[in-house]
């Protein structure tokens, strides 16, 4: 009978420590995906905007020297990120493998005209510096048309600042929710030792001895917590880097370290800091108030 009690005792134990890792490691582990997404979010809106492409149209008197000189002038621009040019043959190629027919059999001509299709740096989009640079450009008599999206520019900008402030809201908020669902898991912990902390007591034991065994055993759980959340982590930003290269997610490997490092302290503080009051808590309680 006593040893059916004391395996039954040993299995829920068991649980509770399940319980509180697994805690741990959920609330860690989105805390740490908002954490790596706060530290690439520039970099993947300033890689969307650098998709934005400016088409510069030339006239077709534009010679082999005019175009050449715009080529040298725009590898000397500040704004350009990267660019390509795309004579009119190119473009008739391109055209017909999207429509699916050679156009020029019925025009007999080529209408289309040679081309720079220039990305910029993600600094100078917004409205204000592309006008600037559409102006700049169009000095360039052989220049005939300009062409970009401009309501796109103009939606990439508002909806990255709106989505900026709502992932600092989310990143308060969950970092609050990280706190209180650790805290809530180490005082429940605590929560059904409570006679044993209040009979070690009685029989003179000090607060600090009392206290060292819990603490010490919540900091292993959060160290369990913390160690499962960071390799969680990791694995999920080597996969997203394997079928994702283009995010880069691991460029920036320092602040990537420091965030990961974030998330593994503070599982293991949070947990230390929870069980602390927690079994003050019940220290500083009357015997009567424990049931």
């Amino acid at each position: 009978m006593a040893s059916s009690f004391e395996k039954f005792q040993k299995r829920r134990l068991i649980s509770s420590y399940f319980s509180v890792v697994l805690s741990i490691f959920l609330v860690l582990f989105l805390l740490g995906i908002l954490g790596l997404f706060i530290i690439n979010s520039k970099r993947l809106s300033d890689n969307f905007k650098e998709e934005i492409a400016m088409t510069v149209f030339f006239k077709n008197e534009a010679n082999d020297t005019i175009i050449k000189s715009f080529d040298q002038q725009l590898k000397a621009e500040p704004f350009v990120r990267s660019f390509v040019y795309v004579p009119k043959e190119v473009a008739a190629k391109q055209h017909q493998d999207i429509i699916g027919e050679d156009f020029m059999t019925f025009l007999g001509m080529n209408p289309l005209q040679n081309s720079f299709d220039i990305h910029l740096k993600a600094d100078y989009i917004n409205a204000d510096q592309i006008r600037k640079i559409e102006s700049s450009l169009r000095t360039n008599d052989m220049v005939s048309d300009i062409v970009y999206d401009k309501q796109l520019v103009s939606l990439v900008n508002d909806n990255i600042q709106k989505v900026s402030l709502w992932i600092l809201i989310a990143s308060g908020f969950l970092t609050l929710v990280a706190v209180l669902l650790i805290n809530s898991s180490m005082r429940l912990s605590i929560y059904s030792n409570r006679f044993i902390i209040k009979t070690m007591q009685m029989v003179g034991a000090t607060k600090s001895f009392i206290r060292k065994p819990f603490i010490w055993r919540s900091v292993k759980l959060g160290f369990i917590g913390a160690v499962l959340a960071v390799l969680a982590l990791i694995g999920l930003l080597f996969y997203l880097d394997n079928n994702f290269p283009g995010l880069g997610l691991l460029q920036n490997q320092l602040l990537v370290g420091m965030v990961l490092l974030a998330v593994f302290f503070v599982g293991i503080f949070i947990s230390w800091i929870s069980t602390f009051f927690a079994t003050q808590r019940f220290l500083n309680l009357r015997t009567d108030d424990l049931y």
